[in-house]
């Protein structure tokens, strides 16, 4: 099942729990725009080259709409489609005043020069800008993208627009950007981790813990895990897997990675094949690294009690039924790795204001945010005799759908 089906399923299953009626469900589904622009740019040896630019802004009944711009070549209308419709229910969990919306251009960024992506990223701007805006859509970064890009963005936005900070955050802090936004959705995971464990009279602390990627959100998890006295005992990127039962060294383990440019080699750990991470030994995974990595082909394998979804989408349908069978508790990517966004809300917010805050309240803000995320989606839980997913979704589906009745859109 593809990111887009499961997300629609999940959509339905927490509309039939709040026994929403067919024609509001129909209107929450639809996204309220799609644009698909060309991108043609003169490469540096002269040729030209196109790409296809994608912005899906799937609803607007809370605020503007949030999302993140993504590079990569298997960009494509359904995922980014599946991954605006999660950005709304995730802003609505995270109670920040934001709809959502996902983009993204079908390229390789690997392939392509700092000034080819400049020029990319540019074009795609001038093609967007008018749909764009502060109070209308917020674009982020997301994969293959970063502060540099957003700093593009925003400069090209603001030559028709005036100087607009508050139209892109996850920009670098001399343009506006916020303290404390790089490390925000692995502090956010590690903030709904503790919720969880709390809940189970449990803290951090003595965990064993497994984290699938290693990129931003893996890494800042890792680090912020190891410092509250959590044993990592496997990781895994791209470039492979390493395992050391009595935990890894995180801190020789971020420099190695710094050096060279992934976790292999790494001489503080033994080396161990990438698909074994997942199905490791461990009381707590996070997958933190692409969608779908837990599937029918390995739930059962899975000795985790605890999953944590760092990444969008990483565990199917068929997975969470085969889990929930076995007990594992599964904490929702729509809450979890809501940091990014939250934080996100917090440098927009202090965009607007024109007024900086300091990291240490960034961080606090956070964890208030989070902690009273997680209350809520209990909540809904027991309302509903429901597992933590559909607690999650039936709570921001309800904040939607209440917003778009009260709007008179749901008539």
């Amino acid at each position: 099942m593809n990111a887009l089906a499961a997300t629609n399923r999940n959509f339905k299953l927490a509309s039939r729990l709040l026994g929403l009626d067919s024609k509001l469900e129909k209107s929450l589904l639809i996204p309220f725009r799609e644009i698909k622009v060309e991108c043609t740019i003169p490469k540096d040896d002269g040729t030209l080259a196109s790409f296809i630019g994608f912005r899906v802004q799937h609803d607007n009944a809370r605020g503007p709409m949030k999302g993140g711009i993504r590079y990569h070549p298997e960009v494509e209308p359904d995922e980014v489609n599946a991954l605006a419709q999660l950005m709304t229910w995730k802003t609505a969990v995270a109670k920040i005043p934001y709809g959502g919306a996902k983009g993204g251009i079908g390229c390789d960024p690997s392939e392509l020069s700092i000034s080819e992506l400049e020029r990319l990223t540019r074009v795609f701007t001038q093609k967007i800008h008018d749909l764009i805006g502060i109070h209308t859509d917020v674009p982020a970064p997301d994969m293959g993208t970063g502060p540099q890009t957003m700093a593009w963005m925003l400069d090209e936005y603001s030559k028709f627009h005036g100087h607009s900070p508050a139209v892109v955050t996850g920009k670098p802090i001399d343009l506006g950007g916020s303290l404390g936004r790089d490390a925000a959705t692995g502090r956010g995971v590690l903030f709904a981790t503790e919720a969880l464990l709390n809940e189970h009279g449990k803290s951090i602390s003595g965990q064993r813990f497994v984290i699938q990627g290693f990129g931003n959100v893996g890494s800042w998890a890792a680090k912020l895990i190891n410092e509250k006295g959590g044993k990592i005992v496997a990781v895994s990127d791209v470039t492979g897997a390493i395992k050391n039962k009595n935990g890894i060294d995180i801190s020789g383990l971020l420099e190695h990675t710094e050096e060279n440019r992934g976790i292999k080699g790494f001489d503080g750990a033994d080396s161990i094949d990438s698909d074994s991470v997942l199905v490791d030994d461990c009381d707590i995974l996070i997958p933190a690294a692409l969608g779908g990595v837990i599937n029918r082909d390995n739930a059962n394998e899975i000795k985790a009690k605890f999953i944590i979804e760092g990444a969008n989408h990483p565990t199917d349908p068929e997975a969470d039924e085969i889990l929930k069978k076995k007990g594992v508790v599964i904490l929702p990517d729509i809450y979890a790795n809501s940091g990014g966004v939250t934080v996100s809300y917090f440098e927009w917010v202090q965009n607007i204001q024109g007024f900086m805050w300091e990291e240490e309240k960034v961080n606090k803000e956070l964890q208030n945010y989070m902690t009273r995320g997680f209350k809520d989606l209990k909540d809904m839980c027991k309302t509903h005799s429901c597992d933590l997913r559909m607690g999650a979704f039936t709570l921001g589906v309800n904040r939607v759908a209440r917003a778009t009745v009260i709007r008179g859109w749901g008539s």
